[in-house]
């Protein structure tokens, strides 16, 4: 009897032969001698190759069904480009070559940036000169220290061709997602930086040296630096990812478990690293520019400046907002198309080369994962140095000292340790032996960063806090960062409890799956709502915690008592670096999980890749309780932040906000409303997008019968550009909500109270607004988050075997039902829920000035 061949069997195919296959995705490719796939991002000077023969046209017959490597060896649509499957080793090196030379050429261009900064420093003001010189100094190293870690990433082996042209279609996918979001979202946030120019030249004057022209170059320019800085993080982000994801299941095909774990670690860091070091050097950028302006030519102090910075927040908040809502519609709507058409349909598992959505789902872990996380954790630190800096400098000014500068600059000291914490914990990084759990080694690091951040946070508060008018305010304050510190640490391991499945809260979820979709899906509801007891218990404790240690310090009882709170806010990011590299290393287990499937690798390598995804999974849900911890400590210190920026333009103090008046009722309970209905929005538009792809998934396992048998490959080309379109489309709706409502009740009540003799009625309104929404996003978000992860995390402790369950059994099917609920709230409307507290607060404190009628500030001088 003569062996069925495998549809792979024969690849000497030319391209000719390849441009001859008719695009209707009917073709047998038991005929075929062509493998067609993707082109690589930025293209490949291999295009258009002729493969070598590397498996033979006497294969043995396979069963598809099963996961064989002769089934699983790949072969991707059509899509801009046609090329052999056997791209050359030597092109390979040149690309990873050229991909080193570029990112050099990024850190010394940061790096000149960062050199005439503390030149123009010296230049403008002299202000605190070795100050500067040791936080400039040490982004520099930071810049070099990822090129080291690109250089030691691309180095590594990524030689076998399978899993090349898997990696290089999920690199093209994400390229063509992401330069096309960029530029639609580039042209907006060109467009609100003039439109803020041209207001800020119709804002009232509250000081005669500086002009308005002069304040919105300040703002526009802020606004667009941040966007820039935001957007590049992000992008960084994919860019690594996409890179590493091949290197870690090449070394986990070697069956070598530490260099996949310190790869998918590394790749991370790079980003987040990075990003950390651009969000400090892009305020310093500005603050040197301002100072310039306004402290040499308008002869204003160094504590105004941080006011005029507010747009740089407001940029990178904007970015990320779109980040976030894009790419969590992305890999939501993809991952839930292929779950449930593959999955529950078909009954073939995760990553199944003969799912059409497949790729589609792994590019939505880069655009999703990686690109929103990045930006989301960007704007919280942009936001929250920001806020910072004003309260510093307000606190300073109502102290009067003498010396300001340590107290102005203390934050982006801060975030310098931040980065030297968050290197050594990266290097620290590596297993004891291959059965170790891949989390054992990643805590001893996190507690290893974290007692060297609390060494680091002890040095700089005593230098930099401390103050002859209150001598013991600089332990008072450190020990506030010690609070947020350990809070980090708390709501952490919080989130682990309730999304891990070694603990009750998943098992409980797995029990009740037995029963069917229903009693899974009541499980998992009952268990986010749990879990948002003990975080806001933990955020409650440790704000009032630290507002009474800065009341205490000697300063300026309520300044002093805010401040504090806004230390713990820092001392809470002194390990950002660090848990942000855990974050990105989920997305990166993950796809490399997923190469690994679909280019058929034995089971051993599966079982390194799945260890490592397994706690990819975890750390990014705890790293979304941090991500809502700091959110909601910088919800905090920019409301602050906003009261101070009332103050100086009404030329009064701005410190209460009167809750009884129905005006700020009304504009609460809009707020409230606002969360609801963003975060239904966004849901529907993961439903909308998910609809299309299953529609389609179906659509193919209909018309062409032999995908499922191996004769005929799927056109995963359609399914990219589906979910492409349909996140880019679908993400504009709730952001124009989230950016507008704000706006809207603002300018609305400054008309009210305009006609009825009330100038700060629309301030008033909008603080109500904030507060409320805040806080409802606050426990919203940690809702979703936490449900999500835990309905996720509940399948994949039955696929282990838990209660004598598996794969392709009734509990598994209602666990893959309750995993495709909490996908859209884990991964859309939960993480942009974060980003959202921040956007509005940033947005408000941008367009402050806009919410108080004209001659407000006259009018109650008289």
């Amino acid at each position: 009897m003569q062996p069925t061949r495998n549809r792979y069997s024969n690849r000497g195919a030319t391209n000719q032969q390849a441009d001859n296959v008719p695009p209707s995705g009917m073709n047998n490719y038991a005929n075929s001698d062509t493998v067609i796939s993707f082109g690589a991002g930025g293209g490949n000077p291999s295009m258009g190759a002729q493969s070598g023969n590397m498996v033979s046209s006497g294969s043995n017959a396979i069963n598809p069904m099963m996961h064989d490597s002769s089934y699983h060896q790949s072969s991707f649509p059509q899509h801009q480009r046609q090329y052999s499957q056997h791209a050359p080793s030597s092109s390979s090196s040149y690309q990873d070559q050229r991909a080193i030379r570029n990112f050099l050429l990024l850190a010394h261009a940061l790096s000149i940036t960062t050199v005439m900064v503390f030149l123009l420093h010296l230049a403008t003001s002299r202000h605190a000169p070795f100050l500067h010189f040791i936080i400039l100094s040490l982004i520099i190293g930071s810049f070099y220290f990822c090129y080291y870690l690109v250089t030691w990433i691309l180095r590594k082996d990524a030689s076998n061709r399978e899993m090349k042209v898997i990696s290089d279609a999920i690199l093209e996918g994400a390229d063509e997602y992401l330069n096309t979001q960029y530029w639609i979202v580039g042209y907006i946030a060109f467009a609100t930086a003039v439109l803020l120019f041209l207001l800020y030249l119709f804002r009232d004057r509250i000081n005669d040296n500086v002009s308005e022209v002069q304040l919105g170059f300040l703002t526009a320019l802020s606004f667009l630096v941040g966007a820039f800085c935001s957007a590049l993080a992000g992008y960084v982000g994919v860019w690594i990812s996409a890179r590493v994801n091949i290197r870690c299941a090449q070394a986990a095909s070697h069956l070598n478990f530490n260099d996949a774990l310190r790869l998918s670690f590394r790749g991370g860091a790079v980003a987040s690293i990075l990003a950390t070091s651009m969000c400090t050097l892009g305020i310093m950028v500005l603050f040197g520019i301002s100072s310039l302006i306004l402290v040499s030519w308008g002869g204003l102090k160094h504590t105004d400046v941080p006011m005029t910075l507010v747009g740089y927040g407001f940029g990178a908040s904007f970015i990320a907002l779109f980040m976030q809502l894009g790419g969590g519609i992305y890999t939501k709507a993809a991952d839930v198309g292929a779950d449930m058409v593959g999955k529950i349909e078909q009954s073939i598992p995760e990553d199944d080369p003969r799912n059409a959505a497949t790729i589609a789902d792994l590019v939505g872990d880069m655009v999703g994962d990686c690109n929103g996380s990045m930006a989301d954790v960007f704007e919280s630190l942009a936001g929250e140095i920001i806020g910072t800096m004003i309260l510093g400098a307000t606190l300073a000014n109502k102290s009067r000292m003498v010396d300001s500068s340590g107290y102005l600059y203390f934050p982006l000291a801060v975030h310098a340790l931040d980065v030297v914490a968050s290197i050594i914990g990266v290097m620290l990084i590596k297993s004891r032996s291959d059965r170790e759990d891949p989390l054992i080694p990643m805590r001893r690091a996190y507690t290893a960063t974290t007692l060297l951040a609390i060494v680091g946070f002890f040095g700089i508060s005593r230098y930099m806090l401390y103050t002859d008018i209150a001598p013991q305010a600089w332990w008072y304050f450190f020990l506030c960062g010690v609070i947020g510190i350990i809070m980090s640490y708390l709501l952490i391991y919080i989130t682990q409890y309730y999304t891990d499945y070694k603990y009750a809260p998943v098992k409980k979820i797995a029990d009740a799956s037995v029963t069917g979709a229903g009693t899974n899906a009541i499980a998992g509801l009952a268990v986010g709502m749990e879990s948002t007891g003990l975080p806001i218990l933990v955020i409650s404790v440790s704000l009032i915690s630290s507002f009474y240690l800065g009341q205490a310090s000697g300063l300026d009882e309520f300044g002093g008592g805010v401040f504090g709170c806004a230390v713990a806010s820092m001392g809470m990011l002194c390990t950002a670096g660090f848990v942000l590299s855990q974050n990105n290393m989920g997305p990166i287990a993950d796809g490399s999980n997923g190469i690994v499937e679909m280019a058929g690798q034995s089971d051993q390598v599966r079982e390194i890749t799945d260890r490592l995804d397994a706690v990819g999974n975890v750390v990014k849900a705890a790293t979304k309780g941090y991500a809502v911890g700091g959110s909601a400590l910088a919800c905090f210190v920019l409301f602050h932040a906003f009261l101070d920026e009332m103050s100086a333009i009404l030329g009064r103090a701005y410190n209460i906000v009167n809750i009884t008046q129905v005006e700020v009722i009304v504009g609460g309970l809009c707020g409230i409303t606002m969360i609801f209905v963003f975060s239904g929005w966004t849901m529907d538009a993961v439903g909308r997008a998910a609809q299309e792809v299953v529609q389609e998934v179906r659509r193919q396992f209909r018309d062409n019968p032999g995908i499922m048998d191996g004769s005929v490959k799927p056109e995963y080309g359609r399914c990219v550009r589906i979910v492409t379109q349909s996140a880019l489309k679908e993400m504009i709706r709730p952001a124009a909500l989230a950016l507008l409502s704000p706006l809207f009740i603002g300018y609305f009540f400054r008309w009210v109270g305009s006609q009825t003799g009330r100038l700060v009625l629309g301030s008033d309104a909008v603080a109500g607004f904030l507060i409320f929404s805040a806080l409802t996003a606050l426990v919203m978000s940690t809702f979703l988050n936490n449900a999500g992860g835990a309905w996720d995390n509940a399948k994949k402790l039955i696929e282990t075997g838990y209660g004598g369950h598996g794969k392709n059994s009734l509990a598994h099917a209602a666990a893959v039902t309750g995993d495709t609920i909490g996908d859209p709230c884990k991964d859309s409307a939960g993480p942009s829920l974060s980003v959202i507290i921040t956007t509005m607060s940033t947005t408000v404190l941008t367009l402050a000035p806009f919410f108080v009628a004209s001659g407000a500030r006259v009018a109650l001088e008289q």
